[in-house]
């Protein structure tokens, strides 16, 4: 499903040039449940942004879905982003003025899906997820936990193959965040690759493959058993 090769994403911070990606050559198979991890500053989530389409690495291949995505212009890129990739993020990224239906919906209004089939779409994921009698409610009269179930239904009505999650408990408590937890490989368990970026050990440490990032290398990848 994945595949990257020789990988290099380098940044200019005054007249120092910071390596955040060296070399990382990885291969993602569809259904994965990979964690990545490592100290700050060592590259995790620029990995996860340019797997995501977010950021074009300077130099390397990365093939998704057998399509090599570095020669895409920003359009295809864009539609690519929006047929295969959902993503969760710490913040949520909810739209404030939008009720939670309405936050759904954006990236089928984006990708020209029909009124009719974006109402059908938003109240079946929104059942699936607990969240039918908050569908008109506002970001801030939900909770925390709240909010982050529709940032995935939001990430998850498009029916995408890959999944990224950078920190999606960091914002919340313990409970919220195991029930996000529980949710997302849910997900995972149904078919979608799933990618978490996280400091919490407890959390990396229940996905199949992990992965540990160090000073823009990865330093290790191994898989283990579902716990």
């Amino acid at each position: 499903m994945i595949v990257l090769d020789a990988i290099e994403r380098d940044f200019t911070v005054g007249d120092e040039v910071v390596h955040a990606l060296d070399q990382v050559s990885l291969e993602l198979a569809a259904g994965d449940y990979v964690s990545v991890m490592g100290p700050s500053g060592s590259g995790k989530s620029t990995l996860l942004n340019v797997l995501g389409l977010l950021d074009r690495p300077n130099s390397g291949s990365y093939r998704l879905e057998g399509v090599e995505t570095t020669t895409l212009n920003e359009e295809k890129r864009a539609a690519l982003r929006r047929e295969h990739i959902g993503f969760v993020f710490q913040a949520f990224h909810l739209v404030p003025r939008l009720t939670a239906a309405d936050n759904v919906a954006l990236p089928m209004l984006l990708g020209g899906i029909a009124p009719k089939e974006r109402e059908r779409r938003v109240a079946e994921v929104l059942e699936s997820l607990g969240l039918s009698d908050r569908a008109r409610h506002r970001p801030d009269q939900l909770s925390g936990g709240q909010r982050q179930r529709v940032a995935i239904a939001r990430a998850i009505v498009m029916r995408p193959a890959l999944l990224l999650a950078d920190e999606p408990t960091g914002n919340l408590d313990q409970h919220s965040g195991g029930e996000v937890i529980d949710l997302i490989e849910e997900l995972n368990a149904g078919g979608i690759t799933l990618v978490v970026v996280t400091h919490d050990q407890a959390i990396g440490q229940r996905a199949t493959r992990r992965i540990r990032m160090v000073d823009g290398r990865v330093d290790s990848d191994t898989r283990h058993a579902r716990t």
